[in-house]
């Protein structure tokens, strides 16, 4: 727990929001469901709903769902009788019984097949399953905490996944808020990393000064801040170490001059965006913004981009089209019908 405890900073807003949303949910024994891009520690709130919960003495148990094929899935999840398969030598207890008056924790449960999540909601519904190959009820006491970083309303429209399940499993809803929507938490996380990172070096022999201080350079500082960040806090955990790396300690200081950004950084912001993310564009790591860079025609480049993906994905539905992006009917024949007019005036 050292580490996790550790590792959840923050001091801006938007941290503290949801610190404080964790706790309140913590105190309710209901299903909690958490969605937050990846790397933006989904992990660790669950960890710190399960310790301010009245379970907190009681097993805390993570479930990888896209990590198991179906059948070991539903076996590891709800346990086996012996001789229910081949292999099964005897019975087995499944994560379930093993998190009996703790929580569970399902990771990436928009993963999950649908015949299993016809069992848990089952579980859910009646706090009760046969195992595999059983036929006798068991009965357990768990709270069930699930995460995703997928669209899960958009899976249920799909057929991908159970709408009563999603309805059982958001009792309450937490967002986790992406690292590119918490300010001055960047650097504060950015200082604990490199100290860490350092005082790991030191131990391995590999510092050249005992104790070092490590200091952000100016360059440093604003790829910082202007570095969108798709990896949220695992990518700039991942990204401050690497720099300390290389860094030089000079006096007794490690300076760390520049980040040494993803090598996959440039390919990975010039994709789409998800929903309610920023995207920096295609940018190289040391220009962020090209000489005749302009707000106003990005802006409008990305807009009608928007528009014509949605009109092809709708098959030029303009009712579905104005659904996918989010505007009401007339706003988007607004949006249309200003992009047609600048498409003609070109002629």
């Amino acid at each position: 727990m050292q580490s996790t405890i550790v590792d959840a900073l923050g001091t801006s807003e938007a941290f503290l929001a949801f610190q404080e949303n964790v706790a309140r949910a913590a105190r309710a024994d209901r299903p909690v469901l958490i969605l937050g891009e990846r790397g933006t520690g989904k992990e660790l709130a669950v960890q710190r709903l399960h310790y301010l919960s009245p379970r907190w003495e009681g097993p805390f148990v993570t479930v990888l769902c896209p990590a198991l094929s179906q059948t070991l899935l539903e076996s590891e999840l709800f346990g086996h009788e012996a001789g229910s398969f081949t292999g099964a030598r005897g019975r087995h207890a499944g994560y379930f019984e093993r998190a009996d008056r703790g929580t569970l924790f399902l990771d990436e449960v928009a993963d999950m097949p649908l015949p299993v999540q016809d069992r848990l909601l089952r579980v859910l519904e009646y706090g009760e399953f046969e195992r595999v190959g059983g036929s006798a009820p068991v009965r357990v006491d768990v709270r069930v905490v699930a995460a995703a970083n997928r669209d899960l309303p958009r899976l249920v429209e799909e057929g991908r996944f159970r709408a009563d399940l999603l309805d059982r499993l958001a009792f309450e809803v937490l967002h986790v808020p992406p690292l590119r929507e918490r300010g001055e938490d960047r650097l504060l996380l950015a200082r604990h990393f490199a100290a860490r990172m350092a005082a790991e070096l030191e131990e391995r022999d590999m510092a050249r000064v005992p104790g070092a201080e490590v200091l952000f350079g100016e360059e440093a500082l604003r790829q910082l801040d202007a570095y969108c960040w798709p990896g949220n806090v695992r990518e700039l955990r991942n990204t401050v170490e690497r720099s300390v790396l290389h860094a030089e300690c000079v006096g007794g200081k490690i300076r760390v001059e520049r980040l040494e950004l993803n090598p996959f950084a440039s390919s990975a912001l010039s994709s789409a965006p998800r929903q309610g993310t920023v995207s920096s564009g295609p940018e190289t790591q040391t220009e962020l913004f090209p000489a005749d860079f302009s707000l106003h025609e990005e802006l409008a480049r990305r807009e009608r981009e928007f528009l014509q993906r949605a009109l092809k994905q709708a098959r030029y539905r303009q009712t579905e089209a104005a659904r996918l992006l989010g505007l009401t009917y007339h706003q988007f024949r607004a949006l249309y019908r200003k992009y047609e007019a600048l498409e003609k005036g070109k002629k």
